[in-house]
């Protein structure tokens, strides 16, 4: 079935900055076909509803479910089979799906190994497998974008810049001598070193679609109050944390072309990201 809509499909999009993503398109007056990818469709149809009982003003853009499974090949698969079939392209993806798994290994609930693999699996591999499948409906937009959501925790550069900011001091200052260290503050290793990972997946994804038109991104969003640290809001929000309405906004306005001179870039909604 094709449509005049631009298709985009979000990742992980019934909760945290994925909804909120899907919500600023959805709350906006251009058109878009919205595909809400989720790992379970029940949540994902529960977080539709929730939209539009938000949403006061009729919208131009239509919202469907779609399966998506990271960790999985075989969901990836029949996932890009079922966007094949149903539109026969797709105009924007934005890979928000992902996972934090620090806080399970720091609970012993999960093994120092099989949690940073499970992070990568989550974050990179997952995420690399669905762009190279999605790629062929890409090339079929006449106006294809590729957005990858990290971390501004991401950044070498800044792991330096101890000072610069509050939120880089508490991440980049050194615990006191001995070991083993003290448990304390937000536990981040695996993932930012993870996030880091996928900015230069970008980068290579950025050099293979150069030629073929698809402008690529690393959306980096900010300090946002969601739930994937492990910490929870409200937590987030006293140390600081911004409102996730702000990121997803941040991402409708990158897919609605206001960052298109700086393709190629991890982006802030002010800056560019140092690397």
């Amino acid at each position: 079935m094709a449509s005049d809509k631009k298709i985009v499909l979000v990742t992980g999009a019934n909760t945290g900055l994925g909804y909120e993503i899907i919500k600023a398109l959805y709350q906006t007056d251009i058109p878009y076909e919205i595909i809400v990818g989720c790992r379970t469709v029940s949540k994902g149809e529960a977080a539709i509803a929730k939209l539009r009982a938000e949403t006061t003003s009729p919208s131009p853009s239509s919202l469907t479910t779609l399966q998506v499974d990271l960790n999985s090949d075989a969901s990836l698969e029949s996932a890009v089979d079922t966007l094949t079939s149903t539109y026969g392209r797709l105009d924007i993806l934005i890979h928000n799906g992902g996972g934090s798994f620090d806080t399970e290994v720091r609970a012993g609930r999960m093994t120092l190994r099989d949690g940073f693999n499970a992070t990568w699996d989550t974050n990179v591999s997952g995420t690399h497998v669905l762009t190279t499948l999605s790629v062929p409906l890409l090339l079929k937009s006449s106006d294809p974008r590729l957005l990858f959501v990290t971390s501004g925790t991401s950044s070498m550069a800044e792991t330096e810049a101890q000072n610069k900011r509050p939120s880089l001091q508490r991440l980049n200052d050194p615990p006191p001598a001995g070991w083993p260290k003290p448990q304390t503050g937000m536990a981040l290793t695996m993932y930012r070193a993870v996030k880091t990972g996928l900015n230069m997946l970008m980068r290579d994804w950025t050099r293979q679609l150069k030629n073929d038109g698809v402008k690529v991104w690393c959306i980096s969003p900010g300090f946002l109050a969601t739930g994937l640290a492990g910490v929870g809001a409200e937590k987030l929000r006293e140390m600081g944390a911004m409102d996730p309405a702000l990121g997803g906004q941040f991402v409708r306005d990158v897919v609605a072309g206001q960052r298109d001179q700086d393709v190629g870039k991890v982006i802030r909604a002010t800056e560019i990201q140092p690397w």
